[in-house]
């Protein structure tokens, strides 16, 4: 096992107790028994401290017919000093939609470093986000913040001009020069005034470089995936991931003081996702806060990790497998402190128990428990956060060829091929990966793989009895809202106990009440394991994933990748997450040009297969 590796049972089994279970066997004492009584009563208040903010009078009633509102408490802010570009913000709370987020909390993000945000799904890193970027949180306000949080909006501006008129300083000095020029021609005004003026906005354009201002712009579009006809193109004539791509242009072509990305890479393609990590590390001017749950894209662009749990946050240097081999180090410490701490209480008790009634010793033993009595309450350790299991089941064997392509080709339009000429198999152990860059046709040969289109020429092939677990993002956005998870089970596979599917839906975390809630009120993690669930009661004999891993944090990324390790069917997997990739699949194809290739690699090479496209691709970020 790698040193970085974290191994998950020894973070998770640990000892947890308290007082009273300390001295469950002691003999009778009645100054021991009230002063223990005492001791845990003072540490369940202060392990209750946090849950009883929760009720502060002025906490408004969460209705969720309404919009949730984030509410902020926090410490007066000193913004004396006006030079600095550190963000830090002490001793603050967040609820959210009546639910607390963070409580006595402190950030500091440094200015250039870069911070990766993680936490479980529902914790509330996007609500931080949203309270820095919204000023819900006070910091001084010379600091500029810009926060990718949604597509713009799709109109008649040309998408490079979209991004060019974001630098709201440099928009105004060239409408300034514009007017200025047009009255100098007019002869109307006080021409040295004008002029001097006009010397002014000239100095502050070079000041900001705004003769290379569109030949940024155009790089940073060229970058995201955006050819030179479309960046000339309306912003309306993109889709919304497009237009979220246009969002993110705007933002590094801003340069604010604090750049907030929110899963940036989940609107990406792998050569974009490439380029984007190569600006970030060599060309970006800005402190960096990201959302992500791509543990490779952390590593590579992260200088440091913040982890929101228990809210609150802590704060680890390195990237993210730093972080993961210091925080099980740091756990196997607290453990080692408490177990220390418990077996000095429990040498002190013995003690007192066997010498207390001895006339000889009970001065010793009355000595020991005032040392016991004024030792601080054993602080218990933090809890972890559940491990979540998937499981498949097993498929049942079919003969081959289970799925095939000889010699397709497909475009919508005769006169605009997609793809062409392709030959494929998949069997059922295979395990592939398909990548390439958007638009290039990854969507589209899943669908003539499962013949939802048909080719222009060739043939698709699959065996009469297989059966096909099919995931994508519209599977889950096409969920009943108004029904709870078993009541949707029961539509899609009548005839079942409402215990049977409320143990379908735990093979995938979704437990206790969870399944009884309603789809709607689930986040949008919860609702991709419930079509998992959906699948797995399919009995699939081969499974076909478009991005699985979107909207999925990293323990319920861990879960679905050890249950499609253990799956022993075929498996077909359209991601742009480099590490779930390598640990699910041994063969990488790319979609590219009309074709669909296999990547070969070097077999000899201990970098995974799909690392090794990444690197291939030799993406530059200028």
């Amino acid at each position: 096992m790698n040193a970085n590796t974290v191994n998950t049972n020894d973070i998770f089994n640990t000892k947890v107790s308290d007082i009273r279970w300390l001295n469950s066997n002691r003999g009778p004492n009645s100054i021991d028994e009230k002063k223990l009584k005492e001791q845990e009563k003072q540490m369940k208040k202060k392990l209750a401290k946090r849950e009883q903010r929760l009720m502060e009078k002025d906490l408004p009633v969460y209705d969720p017919s309404k919009p949730p509102e984030i509410i902020v408490n926090q410490m007066p802010v000193n913004s004396s000093d006006q030079k600095t570009k550190d963000l830090i913000i002490e001793n603050f709370d967040i609820h959210y939609g009546g639910k607390c987020i963070l409580m006595n909390a402190d950030l500091t993000l440094s200015f250039g470093r870069r911070y990766g945000l993680i936490g479980k799904n529902g914790v509330g890193k996007s609500t931080l986000l949203r309270a820095i970027a919204w000023r819900e949180l006070q910091y001084p306000e010379h600091l500029t913040v810009f926060n990718v949080e949604q597509e713009i909006q799709g109109d008649d501006t040309l998408a490079i001009d979209s991004v060019l008129e974001c630098d709201k300083v440099r928009t105004e000095l060239l409408k300034e020069e514009k007017e200025i020029l047009h009255k100098l021609e007019s002869k109307t005004d006080d021409e040295s005034k004008l002029s001097s003026r006009l010397k002014q906005i000239y100095q502050k354009l070079e000041e900001i470089e705004s003769d290379t201002a569109e030949t940024r712009a155009s790089t940073i579009l060229s970058g995201l995936g955006f050819s030179q006809e479309e960046q000339k193109l309306p912003t309306k004539a993109f889709s919304g991931g497009w237009r979220m791509r246009l969002s993110l242009a705007q933002a590094l072509f801003s340069r604010p003081d604090v750049l907030l990305l929110d899963e940036p890479t989940n609107m990406l393609d792998f050569p974009a996702v490439v380029w984007l990590e190569n600006y970030i590390k060599h060309e970006l001017r800005s402190t960096l806060c990201v959302v992500s749950h791509d543990r490779a894209f952390l590593d590579n662009v992260t200088t440091d990790i913040i982890h929101l749990h228990n809210y609150t946050l802590e704060s680890y240097r390195g990237n993210f497998t730093t972080f993961a081999a210091t925080k099980n180090e740091r756990r196997r410490n607290q453990i080692r402190e408490y177990e220390a701490q418990l077996q000095y209480r429990q040498h002190l008790q013995a003690f007192i128990d066997r010498w207390r009634y001895n006339a000889k010793r009970a001065p010793q033993a009355q000595s020991k428990l005032k040392i016991l009595e004024k030792l601080p309450p054993l602080q218990r350790l933090g809890e972890n956060e559940r491990l979540v299991y998937f499981k498949f089941g097993e498929p049942e064997r079919v003969t081959p060829p289970i799925m095939q392509m000889e010699d397709v080709s497909f475009g919508y339009v005769p006169e605009k091929i997609i793809l062409e000429h392709v030959t494929f198999d998949l069997q059922m152990d295979s395990k592939i990966a398909i990548v390439g860059p958007n638009g290039s046709g990854k969507t589209t040969l899943i669908n003539l793989l499962l013949g939802e289109n048909k080719p222009n020429s060739g043939i698709v092939r699959s065996n009469g009895r297989l059966k096909i677990g099919h995931f994508n993002q519209f599977h889950v956005d096409q969920l009943d809202l108004n029904m709870t998870c078993v009541q949707l089970l029961a539509s899609k596979f009548p005839g079942q106990t409402e215990e049977e599917y409320r143990r379908q839906l735990g093979r995938f975390g979704i437990t206790g009440q969870t399944g009884l809630q309603v789809i709607g009120t689930l986040s949008g993690g919860q609702k991709s394991r419930v079509v998992f669930t959906m699948i797995a009661m399919s009995h699939p004999h081969v499974l076909i994933l478009d991005e699985p891993s979107n909207h999925l944090d990293m323990d319920t990324i861990d879960a679905l990748t050890l249950s499609l390790k253990d799956f022993n069917g075929g498996i077909l997997v359209v991601s742009h997450d480099e590490k779930f990739l390598d640990a699910v699949c041994n063969e990488v194809w790319v979609c590219s040009n009309k074709k669909l290739t296999r990547f070969t690699g070097d077999d000899s090479s201990n970098t995974g297969i799909v690392k090794q496209y990444k690197e291939s691709l030799n993406i530059e970020y200028i």
